[in-house]
């Protein structure tokens, strides 16, 4: 190990003792055993061999190992497994979307990575330095903790652990039956774009099918709370509507033309119906009554 750091290149090599992940891909297992490979694989960020865990998450679920190394997880705040954000359980693209309306521009988490090998070294030199210092944290303001928090997704979903399909029981042609370690379920249509994620999408936030889904699915439920305030809206006016009574005088009638009829009369007369709220005359033609409700 010591003449791999006396190289000048293996210097920038990753080497941690624990990964940086979320509760649901640990698993439901509280008894975990984990591998771990130092300098297994680079990062699909940055391209830094780093070391590898792998584990079984969950007494059902499927082996996991890391995607990215501990620094670029980091610098995004996410899990080294599924790339979600590890305080708000969201996806990149949701968390960053929700903070840009919030006006929020100068937490760490919001930085853009530079994709060429040169600037990334750079970048990734200065966000260790920002980390170890904690020059990075903070920056959030209590209304954009307040939104994140109202679609936050911080309970464990198990179920993203489950095994991967069997493809040769979609093709008919698995005889493992149930000694086989993949599902037997067919899989969805292949033109779905929740089938089309990759690790950089993810991180980066761009085209990431699993936050545009969540975005509007929260579309759709604030449309929902629209339409339902203003048909609640309109329920109270129609109510209002049927709780007024219209009283018209009849004017034609010789018999009825010198007959005065005050606001007293009216509420004496209408009392039996209901509590009155108020009554409105209008002129000699009429007077509108109103009950405090419809019933």
């Amino acid at each position: 190990m010591a003449s791999i750091k006396r190289d000048a290149v293996k210097q920038k090599w990753e080497e941690t003792e624990f990964p940086l992940v979320c509760e649901t891909c640990l698993g439901d297992n509280p008894y975990l055993r984990m591998t771990s490979e130092p300098f297994g694989k680079k990062c699909k960020i940055c391209e830094t061999p780093f070391t590898v865990f792998a584990w079984q998450a969950g007494t059902k679920g499927r082996w996991k190992r890391v995607e990215i190394c501990k620094s670029c997880a980091k610098a995004k705040n996410v899990c080294q497994v599924c790339i979600y954000d590890l305080a708000y359980g969201l996806p990149v693209q949701m968390r960053d979307k929700i903070l840009r309306e919030e006006g929020v521009k100068n937490t760490s988490a919001m930085l853009a990575v530079p994709q060429s090998d040169a600037n990334r070294s750079w970048f990734n030199a200065q966000q260790q330095r920002m980390i170890e210092s904690g020059e990075g944290e903070g920056g959030l303001t209590a209304a954009a903790h307040a939104k994140l928090q109202s679609v936050a997704r911080m309970e464990p979903r198990y179920e993203r652990n489950l095994a991967k399909l069997c493809s040769f029981f979609a093709k008919g042609e698995c005889n493992r039956g149930a000694n086989c370690p993949f599902r037997h379920e067919m899989p969805k249509d292949r033109n779905d774009p929740l089938s089309q994620q990759n690790t950089k999408d993810r991180f980066y936030g761009t085209n990431d099918p699993v936050a545009k889904k969540m975005i509007w699915r929260k579309h759709q439920i604030e449309e929902a709370q629209k339409r339902g305030d203003a048909e609640k809206g309109e329920e109270d006016g129609d109510e209002r509507a049927i709780a007024t009574c219209y009283i018209r005088f009849d004017s034609k009638d010789e018999t009825t033309v010198n007959i005065s009829i005050s606001e007293g009369d009216l509420r004496d007369n209408f009392y039996s119906h209901g509590e009155i709220a108020s009554v409105r005359m209008h002129q000699d033609k009429g007077a509108f009554v109103e009950y405090t409700s419809g019933e």
